[in-house]
């Protein structure tokens, strides 16, 4: 069954183009300019997020190299105080007892560290003990620190490390 529909007897008129000063109403589309500012505040505090995690991370990370290499010149030293004579009959005089006078290592990568080395002849007893007591056990006190630490958690902690040397033949 086929059904028939009235035809309009009104002619299509078409519209002429708004002019570069009108603005036609019926046909807008797009986002006003508060939905653009709100936008672009959002994405702005979105990104301002991701730059202050990237500069934690550079931070924590350039912390970690620098504790790398004191461990490293740490590592360094100890094995050249464990390299030394300590017998009946000779110690060589880095591992003479007392406080030494500190200096100053500076890494293949350009940090700068402190080296602090103190020898104590008798471990059992309170201080640091010289020469003038015998013995035949030594506790060596290495402790390496940065030099010109940045603001944070580098200047807090210095690498250290006791170790106990006894007499040998």
């Amino acid at each position: 069954m086929l059904i028939k529909t009235k035809k309009s007897k009104r002619p299509e008129v078409e519209k002429p183009a708004p002019g570069p000063n009108e603005i036609d109403s019926g046909l807008e589309s797009g986002f006003s300019l508060v939905e653009v500012c709100v936008a672009m505040v959002i994405i702005l505090v979105a990104l301002l997020g991701v730059c202050f995690t990237f500069t934690y991370a550079i931070t924590f990370n350039a912390g970690n190299n620098s504790r790398a290499q004191a461990l490293a010149v740490l590592q360094e030293e100890v094995e050249k105080l464990r390299g030394l004579k300590f017998t009946p009959t000779v110690t060589d005089t880095e591992l003479q007892g007392g406080a030494k006078t500190p200096f100053t290592v500076v890494s293949p990568n350009g940090g700068t560290f402190s080296v602090t080395v103190i020898v104590d002849n008798d471990p059992f007893t309170a201080g640091v003990q010289d020469e003038t007591t015998p013995t035949s056990i030594k506790e060596v006190e290495v402790r390496v620190k940065l030099e010109n630490p940045s603001p944070g958690w580098q200047a807090a902690v210095p690498a250290t490390v006791f170790l106990r040397r006894v007499r040998s033949n």
